[in-house]
């Protein structure tokens, strides 16, 4: 790897292989960028230190600060309303008598998605809902579930956060600092996850997943694989989120939209 555009094109290439992370030639720049932090952290003055590093060493922490930058994690709380208006309206109300509800948000970043979709439950079901609510986050990245797992946001990130909503279900930890309520967290879990990983390990279906502003990253096979893959631990008749500017109608026969970003699972598929 003696020069950088070799050195470029090798850490672009295990991104892709290794995490279905892809970067077109017009975002050149941009990763080339975000490298550079992992430069700087670890002390490797040339690009081809890093390429070494990451495919032939393959030393661990390098790798994950690569992912890190790689993925972008740039999240808030009631992101894109009018698909968790779908999902209060639509949705709720028919886990409302099950005996346990399962979601999963997939590359959930710092979780503000997750701790959203709990307060929608607490909010539209009761709190006694929360007792039989299992929300899982995953993401790629070590940082930000690390960071999930805290529970503690900016003001930023609750920009979108109505007043009544934070007063109830947030408390101030320091400066422009909030920290879920215990009630909320204990109905939340993270773990880190490749969504490449070819078997999902799951051993129980979800009744909706939601993959939100993630499968533009991937290649169009990658996006095949991976709501093909959510499809297999949904239940018949359970939804699937993505952004509305994701569409998977020509990805998979698993799922029939019904609107911008929205598919529900065939009943008759298992």
């Amino acid at each position: 790897m003696a020069n950088e555009a070799e050195s470029y094109e090798a850490i672009r290439s295990w991104l892709e292989q290794r995490c279905a992370i892809h970067y077109p030639e017009h975002k050149r720049d941009l990763l080339r960028q975000r490298l550079q932090r992992v430069q700087r952290a670890f002390g490797l003055p040339m690009l081809h230190d890093l390429a070494r590093k990451v495919t032939l060493e393959q030393t661990h922490d390098v790798q994950l600060a690569v992912i890190h930058v790689a993925s972008t994690n740039h999240t808030y709380f009631y992101r894109e309303k009018d698909v968790l208006e779908f999902f209060r309206r639509e949705v709720l109300p028919l886990l409302a008598t099950r005996n346990e509800i399962r979601l999963w948000s997939a590359a959930c970043s710092t979780g503000d998605e997750v701790y959203t979709l709990a307060i929608m439950i607490a909010e539209t079901l009761g709190m006694d809902a929360l007792r039989r609510t299992h929300i899982l986050g995953t993401d790629i990245s070590a940082p930000v579930i690390e960071q999930a797992e805290t529970g503690v946001y900016s003001a930023r990130h609750l920009e979108q956060v109505p007043s009544f909503i934070r007063q109830k279900y947030m408390r101030p930890v320091g400066i422009e600092q909030f920290q879920i309520v215990p009630e909320i967290l204990a109905a939340c879990t993270f773990r880190r996850m490749n969504l490449k990983t070819p078997d999902l390990p799951f051993r129980k279906p979800f009744q909706a997943v939601f993959c939100r502003n993630v499968l533009y990253y991937f290649a169009v096979e990658d996006q095949i694989n991976v709501v093909n893959s959510i499809a297999r631990v949904t239940e018949p008749g359970g939804w699937l989120f993505t952004s509305v500017t994701e569409s998977v109608r020509d990805l998979s026969s698993l799922w029939t939209p019904v609107a911008s970003g929205i598919c529900v699972k065939s009943k008759g598929i298992a």
